[in-house]
C-alpha cells in the first residue's frame, strides 16, 4: 500500500512538472514569490500556455484580493492576440484582519490565481465591445457579478483545480476571525463549497459549463 502510495505521488509530480515544461514562459511575468503558485495555476490551463499574461502586485485593489483584466492596448486586438494582467494585492484586508501574500497558505494563492484564470477563460471568448459592457454591468449588477464570479470558478473546476478552489472558500468561512455577515457576501455571490461538489458530481460539471 506504502509502495502504491508513493508509486502515485511521484507519477503526479511526474505530470505536473511535464505540464509546467510546457508553459511558454517567454510571454509569462510572474513574481518570483508566488512562482510556485503561479505556475501550478497555469499548469491546468493548457489555453492560455502562450497567451501572454503578466502578474504583479500591487499597493491595493479596492474591495477585492486579486483581479484580472485584459491590459489596455490589447483591449481592441483580435482576441488571440489580447494580453492580459492579474493583480494581486500586496496586504490583504478582509474585515479586521489583513495578511500578506506570506501569512497565506500555498494552495489557497493557487486556488485564487486559478480563480482568477478562470477570469481569463471567460475573457477570451468575448470582444472589445463586450468586455465594455461585462465592466458596466459587473459594476452595477450583483446578479452579473454572481454570474461572472460564478463562471470563474466553474472554469477553475472544470480545468481539474477544484480542491484549491475549495482551499479557499474554507479559508474565508472556516476563519475565526472574520464576521458571519461577511462570509454570508461571500456565500451569496461566489459559489459554495456544497455547489463546488455538487458541480463534481458526474454530469453537473458538463451542464455547468456547456
Amino acid at each position: 500500500m506504502l509502495t502504491l502510495t508513493y508509486f502515485n505521488l511521484t507519477f503526479y509530480i511526474f505530470l505536473v512538472m511535464k505540464k509546467q515544461a510546457l508553459i511558454d514562459l517567454s510571454n509569462k511575468v510572474i513574481p518570483e514569490s508566488i512562482k510556485k503558485e503561479a505556475m501550478t495555476a497555469l499548469s491546468h490551463f493548457p489555453e492560455l500556455h502562450e497567451c501572454e499574461i503578466t502578474f504583479r502586485f500591487k499597493d491595493n485593489i479596492k474591495k477585492s484580493t486579486m483581479q484580472a483584466q485584459p491590459t489596455w492596448k490589447s483591449f481592441f486586438k483580435p482576441r488571440r492576440h489580447r494580453s492580459y494582467i492579474i493583480l494581486i494585492s500586496r496586504k490583504i484586508q478582509i474585515e479586521q484582519e489583513e495578511f500578506t501574500i506570506a501569512d497565506i497558505p500555498s494552495d489557497v494563492i493557487t486556488g485564487w490565481l486559478g480563480h482568477e484564470l478562470g477570469h481569463v477563460m471567460d475573457y477570451r471568448d468575448r470582444s472589445g465591445i463586450g468586455m465594455l459592457i461585462f465592466g458596466i454591468k459587473y459594476l452595477f449588477s450583483k446578479t452579473h457579478i454572481k454570474e461572472v464570479e460564478r463562471a470563474a470558478d466553474t472554469y477553475a473546476i472544470q480545468h481539474g483545480m477544484a480542491d484549491y478552489i475549495l482551499a479557499t472558500k474554507n479559508f474565508i468561512l472556516d476563519h475565526a476571525h472574520i464576521s458571519e455577515k461577511y462570509k454570508e457576501r461571500i456565500r451569496r455571490l461566489y459559489m459554495s463549497p456544497e455547489e463546488v461538489m455538487e458541480l463534481l458530481k458526474e454530469g453537473s460539471l458538463e451542464e455547468a459549463v456547456s
